[in-house]
């Protein structure tokens, strides 16, 4: 049962800058318990592994706890999943509401994963339906076709290794409400899993054209993946239902931004755009809702 400490170097809230990987309320690879230790359940290069991330102290180290294959690899990426690799001083505020979100959110890390398929297959998963849907489909994929996640986390589950995720038959993707343009997507992906992971270690632009290269990955399922595997700065999320109006709202007060505008407004902000994004959403401050809820559709029970 290997352990770590690891003593931030600057302020880190472990809940804030972690749960962007948690897809969901019932996500069976990500978990936080009463004691406000957080859980995570993941394939590593060497195999599975769970890290325990608890902070005592506010102002403290944090102590990793790990088991599994993969603790090893995992405990040495620690320093990096926890953000050590991102510079949060490079964001420079434009505009009040985000100088005012970063006073209040000192300790929001953009995280570093260091691996790609992991966060690739749930965008993918995300692709054009609701999140409720989405999750539901990451949940009932790793429930079926994981593994136990190693070490004492009862109902936690590693998700399946590339050729797992390329034998889930058809069948099984319909049940899970998945379409055949999502599910044909992850199954090229995992195809080509050694080569798409190399991309954790690239520089921005080469990363995404090596995630685009695979049809069906286009500009926003790079950025949601690259966001989390490489604490990619500036991967904004482009092609979003909500993000647009929710930026324009936020900076200007006015409703109805494209993505042409949410650039626009974002220009000031080049290299950080992704984290002026994570800022703006933590204020809260969204357009009234006018339109009916984005209508679910659930492809199992056709």
């Amino acid at each position: 049962m290997p352990e770590r400490q690891w003593m931030p170097p600057a302020p880190l809230d472990l809940r804030r800058s972690l749960t962007v990987l948690r897809r969901g309320p019932y996500d069976p690879a990500f978990r936080r318990t009463p004691d406000g230790a957080l859980w995570r359940a993941t394939r590593t290069p060497p195999g599975p592994a769970t890290l325990r991330l608890a902070r005592p102290a506010p102002d403290g180290p944090v102590h990793a706890t790990a088991w599994g294959p993969g603790a090893d690899w995992a405990l040495d990426a620690l320093p990096a999943l926890l953000g050590a690799d991102d510079d949060p001083d490079a964001f420079v505020p434009h505009h009040r509401l985000l100088a005012e979100a970063r006073r209040r959110h000192r300790g929001l890390r953009l995280i570093r994963t260091g691996l790609v398929l992991e966060s690739l297959i749930p965008s993918v998963l995300e692709q054009k339906v609701t999140t409720d849907e989405a999750y539901r489909a990451w949940r009932l994929l790793l429930h079926r076709h994981g593994e136990p996640a190693p070490g004492p986390a009862d109902g936690m589950r590693v998700m399946p290794d590339a050729r797992g995720w390329a034998m889930i038959p058809s069948w099984e993707w319909h049940r899970a409400g998945v379409d055949g343009k999502r599910s044909a997507t992850i199954v090229r992906a995992a195809r080509h899993a050694a080569r798409l992971e190399e991309a954790a270690a690239m520089p921005p632009e080469q990363a995404e054209a090596r995630l685009r290269l695979i049809p069906g990955i286009g500009p926003w399922t790079a950025a949601e993946t690259l966001q989390r595997s490489n604490g990619a700065a500036d991967a904004v999320t482009v092609g979003d239902l909500h993000l647009p109006g929710i930026v324009g709202y936020a900076l200007t007060g006015v409703r109805g931004a494209d993505d042409a505008r949410m650039l626009e407004l974002l220009a000031p902000y080049a290299g950080q755009r992704h984290r002026a994004t994570r800022l703006i959403l933590l204020t809260g401050r969204t357009p009234p809702r006018r339109a009916p809820r984005f209508p679910r559709g659930d492809i199992a029970r056709l």
